[in-house]
């Protein structure tokens, strides 16, 4: 692979030497602004080697390096090695941004090239002003795989489908009518919708166009006056060409969109957004554009009734196939069966795929053993596959695709007789999962003011992890989804009733065990006060034990002993009339509850 890496890169430099292209910058993007896309974009992967799905390659006529963040830093060093690619451990205080590297690297006069289909409006306009203070220039047509990447897959052509309102609560032309209201509102006549969750969404429509987001590859125009889906017609059968008619909506191929915007009427104000719109659409707009955050972030992430009703019922679901999954792995190791990590994911699936309404894996699943664990985003395959002993750590990190909801859980179980370092940081974790999920907090906050109660018990010892506490997930959409979060980054957004956003502390120990214990909460109405301030709370909707093997109580609170004790009996109570006998004492037994150790050896 090392090779043809860089002959790949040798190739894309020769490119570069014929366009008088100084530097080439490949981010890991379609014009989605996607974070998982279709193989047909996957650009950065093939000229670097690395699958990660963030980080962004930048190649000049001497020089190769990829940003990634602290997720794959691992797994890059790994994927990178002996590509002469440089790791940018991109969000350490040491590493410079791309635009830092590229202004104090390239001399005045130099010339930056890229494909401005794979940056946002937003990404680009920053970048063209850093580059022009430093007298470079900048390219935007520039498309490196032309010419290099001759096998290069299509684009998707899978069929679109229609996603009922019974599991998604509301009809399509509702949405389009009170998302066309606020287009109004901001002084457009219309809008275009780039990315692919909000389409889905706002259409009640899915597909299988990117391996675990059930998405459509296509640009949605939505107008009073007529609105027009972008999607290459095959993808389009009667039934979805029915119910986008009854929608006022037409469809054209994918590739006329841009064609489309160019010929609109000059006196017709488009809404985009410039976080996720092709930095392409500003041009062929030429002035018509009104740059707004798109009113369909925020609806998305509010879910309604029927939608937390079918969340809850496929948390059930999942909880039953885990419990499963769990007791077969538990069960074999113990016979003395060879089980390997790719065994373990096989099996997670199997047994969710037996659970009605399962359409598929919401990601990869995660199983990574001892010091695999501490590779954030992990996944097993054939060469990296460790067969599991009866000692150490497991971290498994797996979801599910239900037509009535997207589920997303970490677990991390001792194979053996833990040690007290591991029980130690393992507990450490749970602290911090557990304040988190009782916070109480007022309207108005924000997941970055919440974000220490995950990490303070870590800090104190000078530990720390460097991923995001909790990302927003979708309903039936994509795992990972905003606008809300919970991280250290300041993110405006508050959290609202209706948000479902993961719970996922975690420690890492290079080249010994990863740790992370991640349940996704709804965040629910708690109480109003009497001077009329409303306060809201989380409700942890996964339905899975944590090992308790692994917990020290003598580091917990009675509070936090307490919490972990309530969730047991939910966990059981509310699984348990759904498992066999056998599987309802396994989880009997996982659930019983834990009480203060008084003794501690440390």
């Amino acid at each position: 692979m090392e090779k043809s890496i860089i002959s790949r890169i040798d190739a894309l430099r020769e490119k570069m030497r014929q366009a008088n292209i100084d530097a080439t910058i490949i981010p890991h993007s379609d014009p989605h602004q996607s974070e998982y896309m279709a193989p047909h974009w996957h650009l950065r992967e093939f000229f670097s080697g690395f699958s990660g799905s963030a980080g962004t390659l930048v190649v000049t006529v001497d020089d190769a390096r990829l940003w990634t963040d602290s997720r794959y830093f691992l797994q890059a060093a790994d994927q990178l090695e002996g590509s002469l690619i440089i790791l940018m451990k991109d969000g350490l205080p040491s590493t410079p941004s791309i635009n830092q590297y590229l202004t104090s690297t390239l001399q005045p006069g130099a010339s930056v090239g890229i494909d401005a289909m794979t940056f946002s409006v937003a990404a680009l306009n920053q970048l063209k002003s850093d580059l022009d203070k430093a007298g470079i220039s900048l390219t935007t047509d520039f498309h490196p795989a032309d010419g290099i990447w001759t096998e290069r897959p299509d684009l998707p052509a899978d069929k679109a489908f229609i996603h009922k309102t019974e599991y998604a609560g509301e009809e399509a032309a509702s949405k389009i009518k009170r998302i066309l209201k606020e287009v109004d509102q901001a002084g457009a006549g219309a809008i275009f919708i780039s990315a692919l969750d909000e389409i889905a969404w706002l259409l009640n429509i899915r597909g299988n166009d990117v391996r675990y987001n059930p998405v459509v590859t296509s640009f949605l125009f939505l107008a009073p006056e007529g609105s027009t889906l972008f999607v290459e017609e095959a993808k389009i059968d009667d039934d979805v060409k029915l119910h986008l008619s009854q929608l006022g909506i037409d469809t054209k191929p994918y590739s006329r969109a841009l064609e489309f915007l160019e010929a609109l009427p000059a006196d017709t104000r488009v809404l985009a957004d410039p976080t996720t719109s092709p930095a392409i659409v500003p041009v062929k707009l030429a002035g018509r554009m009104v740059a707004a955050l798109s009113p369909v972030k925020l609806p998305k992430a509010i879910r309604n009734d029927i939608q937390i009703a079918g969340l809850r019922k496929a948390m059930t679901r999942d909880g039953v196939a885990l419990v499963n999954a769990f007791m077969e792995i538990e069960s074999r190791l113990a016979q003395g069966d060879t089980m390997t990590e790719l065994e373990v994911c096989r099996v997670i699936t199997r047994h969710r795929s037996l659970q009605p309404l399962y359409f598929d894996d919401s990601f990869g699943t995660i199983a990574g053993y001892r010091e695999h664990g501490a590779i954030v985003h992990y996944e097993p395959d054939e060469e990296s596959d460790a067969t599991l002993a009866p000692e150490g750590l497991l971290l498994i990190d797996s979801g599910a695709q239900y037509l009535d909801g997207t589920t997303d859980i970490t677990r991390t179980i001792s194979l053996g007789s833990p040690t007290p370092e591991e029980c130690h940081d393992f507990t450490l974790v749970l602290m911090g999962h557990i304040d988190l999920a009782s916070a109480l907090f007022p309207e108005g906050t924000r997941g970055a003011q919440l974000d220490v109660l995950a990490r303070r018990y870590l800090w104190q010892e000078g530990k720390t992890f460097l991923h995001g506490t909790g990302h927003g997930v979708g309903h039936f959409l994509n795992v990972h989804e905003g606008p809300q979060s919970i991280r250290l980054q300041e993110n405006p957004v508050a959290l609202q009733p209706g948000m479902l956003t993961s719970n996922e502390p975690g420690l890492y120990v290079t080249g010994k065990y990863g740790i992370r214990s991640e349940n996704l909460v709804l965040t629910v109405p708690a109480l109003s006060t009497p001077d009329g301030g409303n306060f809201l709370r989380f409700e942890t909707v996964t339905l899975f034990p944590f090992d308790t093997n692994l917990v020290d109580t003598s580091m917990m609170t009675d509070a936090q002993i307490k919490w972990l004790n309530d969730y047991h009996k939910h966990v059981y109570d509310t699984l348990s009339p759904h498992l066999s006998a056998d599987a309802a004492q396994w989880l009997a037994r996982k659930t019983e509850p834990v009480m203060k150790n008084p003794y501690n050896f440390d």
